[in-house]
């Protein structure tokens, strides 16, 4: 498997500073939080884009994916949520990224089968302009959807290629979820793993890799009896607790965790 970190640990840390983290620290990849407040995001103009896939190129760093913040499940009309999607594809393509993150985000409020056909839809109409541009869309284990099970309700009704799932660890285990469930559930799909550590599911404030009570170990070791080698992804929440730790202070030890972890699947 290979290693990556998300830019949400590191919020607006201009793109040099972050390839160099990337390299310094040993990790293959970089997530790219895709928000206004970073430097490079749907609004970002074609030379930065450039610029910026050959910073990371050079490096011999990959950019994994792109994370955007449409919410496919969500009410209201389709045709903003699958521009926003497209954006989001057409960044991904100009940094060479493999896959766009996108969230569900339905009301609550809402009959469930209606949430799940509208992000079914949703999804299903972007899914040939992601295959156009060599792009995956992977809907987040998150919010409204948190779980495998609950995921792969979407999924399932889309059924194509250039549509999956991204695996947040947190997300399903405060689902109640077993890691070995939700890898039954989403295996077809699975892009990448989102991993982290919490103290507890009263406390989110991100922590070190290991410091916490997450199964990750269980997690890597599911992932490696299934010889699945994608890539795991650190997000580290800092954007949202300004009062954790800084990643980049982390980023050693949380490599060598995670290689331990591989080490002791293996």
């Amino acid at each position: 498997m290979k290693l990556a970190f998300s830019t949400l640990g590191v919020p607006g840390l201009p793109v040099p500073e972050v390839v160099a983290l990337a390299t310094a620290h040993g990790y293959h990849g970089v997530e790219l939080r895709a928000h206004p407040e970073e430097p490079v995001h749907p609004g970002t103009g074609p030379a930065e884009r450039a610029e910026a896939a050959a910073l990371f190129r050079a490096a011999g760093v990959e950019v994994l994916g792109v994370a955007g913040y449409a919410r496919v499940a969500a009410p209201g009309e389709d045709a903003p949520v699958l521009e926003e999607i497209r954006g989001l594809l057409r960044l991904a393509h100009d940094l060479e990224a493999p896959y766009v993150r996108v969230f569900p985000g339905a009301d609550p409020a809402r009959p469930r089968e209606e949430s799940d056909a509208t992000a079914a839809r949703r999804l299903g109409a972007a899914a040939e302009d992601a295959a156009a541009l060599g792009v995956r869309i992977l809907l987040e284990t998150h919010d409204s959807h948190r779980t495998g099970a609950d995921a792969i309700r979407v999924l399932g009704p889309v059924g194509h290629g250039h549509v999956g799932a991204l695996w947040d660890v947190m997300h399903t285990w405060l689902g109640g979820e077993q890691p070995s469930q939700t890898y039954a559930a989403l295996a077809p799909h699975l892009g990448y793993v989102q991993v982290k550590d919490i103290a507890s599911a009263e406390d989110t404030t991100p922590l070190p890799l290991g410091a916490g009570i997450l199964p990750l170990a269980e997690c890597v070791e599911v992932l490696s009896r299934r010889n699945w080698d994608g890539w795991l992804c650190w997000e580290y929440e800092k954007r949202w607790y300004e009062a954790a730790a800084p990643l980049p202070d982390l980023l050693g030890a949380g490599r060598e965790h995670l290689a331990g972890l591989l080490n002791a699947s293996a």
